[in-house]
């Protein structure tokens, strides 16, 4: 079972990722945080295997609980996305 981290500030789009990764049999969505501090300290406590991360959030963004989950837990796979259409890449760690 692969074990996921949802992190974005907005409920709504959790939810919507939560709802289409649930029929995913091998994936199991473990945690969820609201911005990328407590991405990071989830991600740890969690063991997740990948960390599904949104770019702009307040306080620590993507990027930076990218960087904290790699230093703290490196196994974990990271991927940031953005939200915003002028923007359509994935970033994976």
């Amino acid at each position: 079972m692969i074990r996921v981290l949802l992190a974005d500030d907005q409920e709504l789009v959790r939810a919507g990722i939560r709802l289409v990764l649930k029929h995913a049999e091998d994936i199991d969505v473990v945690a969820e945080a609201s911005d990328g501090h407590e991405a990071a300290a989830l991600a740890v406590r969690h063991e997740v295997d990948v960390a599904m991360l949104d770019i702009q959030m307040p306080g620590a963004d993507g990027l930076c609980a990218a960087e904290r989950i790699a230093a703290r837990a490196p196994s974990t796979g990271s991927s940031c996305s953005p939200r915003s259409a002028n923007t359509p890449t994935w970033t994976a760690r």
